[in-house]
């Protein structure tokens, strides 16, 4: 399998939105769990959402539950995040991954995301 690839961030005001994408390869994303995870400057990697690949459930961390949203189309084997109401905590590198556990492999680029004014 190829690396993730992971684009859609940039800058944005508070209160904007964006939507990420996450280029997967060699995966039947059907089978499996997905997840989205970001790292801030000097934090630990952290999950944002998953989504269970065995009834489709999806699970969010408090700090953005209401404002992000998973989701995937499996014909061109691509996740997406879909953030709304942007607030600068939300400022960091975001990736993607095809496990909502670990152990993880290698992680791809990422794409940064800056909430500012």
């Amino acid at each position: 399998q190829l690396p993730h690839v992971e684009s859609g961030g940039g800058l944005v005001q508070p209160g904007g939105s964006l939507r990420l994408s996450c280029a997967t390869s060699g995966y039947t994303l059907d089978d499996y769990d997905i997840g989205w995870f970001r790292q801030a400057p000097g934090k630990e990697r952290e999950r944002v959402s998953c989504m269970r690949s065995s009834d489709g459930s999806t699970q969010y961390a408090d700090s953005v539950k209401g404002r992000f949203t998973i989701s995937k189309d499996i014909d061109v084997n691509t996740i997406y995040l879909q953030m709304n109401s942007l607030k600068p905590e939300d400022t960091a590198v975001y990736y993607c991954a095809v496990r909502c556990d670990p152990p993880f492999g290698s992680w791809g680029q990422g794409t940064q995301v800056t909430v500012s004014s």
